[in-house]
């Protein structure tokens, strides 16, 4: 079985080619045009996607040695993501199933992003503790097995993504600011300022950012001469203290001694660090997926799909795109 997957939910345009579930190509294509408005412009987007679409499908099949004759079916992302940008790729992909008669796979996004630590490593066990940690999204999963999972908790306002690029904007970093602070705290004091760490001894996996951010606004306002770096080291050591703590408390209230992360934040440095100390200390298996698989991407997408046909899951007659609530730092 060979897969075709397209993923626009937001800012980047993807496609990939699995075959059985392995990636044969997956290409990647950032629109850098939002980093001069600090956040995502979705027509701006949409435009984007438009441009570039045709190019990154052709360019995924030529890198996999193969065209659409050779493909069995399609994937697609139909949601959450932006409107403009779920449309530019599912109607693109519409209209490949149609021109070369191949069933179409609508993707759930965030799905997509929970099963992505088995791409990573196929030795991942069933039962997980999934996080998925992005710009819009914080959550945390229960995957069971390859068709079914549950959340167990989410952001109660902003994700830890969202907060990184807001508090980066505050301290006058480029969007995005995640990888900015990232960098930036490595020559921080991360013990420097004790920031607030919502949530963190409730009961509850739920997450909640908005406290930190509005702590950090108002350490700037007394503060405006304090050392950058020991800034971005403290907003990370407690955006990781947070997820690090929910994710393991999970684990062990539900007896599961496999732990993934995925989504964007899934890169950050002190987070794969801390959590793949933490795990291995306890004997857990951990799966961080590497960079490509972290952000959004396609071949993430092209695996659900291929879950999917594995379980004799059909494809729908049609469906619409889903563009639920995304949350993400949109500049307006």
């Amino acid at each position: 079985m060979r897969i075709l997957a397209i993923e626009t939910s937001c800012d980047d345009t993807a496609a990939a080619v699995l075959h059985n579930g392995t990636v044969l190509s997956n290409i990647i294509s950032s629109q850098d045009i939002h980093s001069y408005w600090g956040g995502i412009v979705p027509e701006l987007a949409s435009r984007e996607h438009v441009k570039a679409i045709g190019v990154i499908v052709a360019q995924a099949l030529m890198q996999a040695g193969t065209n659409m004759d050779g493909i069995d079916a399609i994937a697609v992302t139909n949601g959450p993501g932006l409107p403009g940008s779920l449309l530019v790729g599912t109607q693109f992909a519409k209209g490949l199933a149609l021109r070369f008669n191949k069933p179409l796979y609508p993707v759930h996004h965030i799905e997509a992003h929970i099963y992505s630590g088995y791409l990573e490593n196929p030795a991942l066990t069933f039962p997980s503790i999934t996080l998925v940690v992005s710009g819009g999204h914080t959550a945390l999963f229960v995957v069971r097995n390859a068709m079914e999972y549950e959340m167990i908790g989410t952001t109660l306002d902003d994700a830890a993504g969202e907060a990184f690029d807001k508090i980066a904007k505050m301290l006058g970093l480029q969007y995005p600011g995640g990888p900015a602070i990232d960098r930036l705290a490595k020559e921080g004091n991360a013990d420097a300022i004790a920031f607030p760490r919502g949530l963190i001894n409730q009961e509850s996996y739920d997450f909640s950012f908005s406290g930190l951010k509005t702590s950090v606004k108002r350490f700037l306002q007394k503060h405006p001469h304090e050392r950058i770096e020991d800034i971005a080291a403290s907003v990370q050591h407690a955006i990781v203290d947070v997820l690090v703590a929910k994710t393991l408390r999970a684990a062990t209230s539900n007896n599961i001694n496999a732990v993934a992360i995925a989504g964007g934040v899934a890169a950050n440095s002190e987070l794969n660090q801390r959590m793949r100390q933490t795990c291995e200390s306890r004997h857990w298996m951990f799966v961080s997926p590497r960079s490509a698989y972290c952000m959004d991407n396609a071949a993430m997408v092209g695996y659900l799909a291929a879950l999917r046909i594995r379980n004799n899951v059909p494809p729908p007659a049609d469906f619409r795109i889903s563009p639920a609530a995304i949350r993400r730092n949109v500049a307006h």
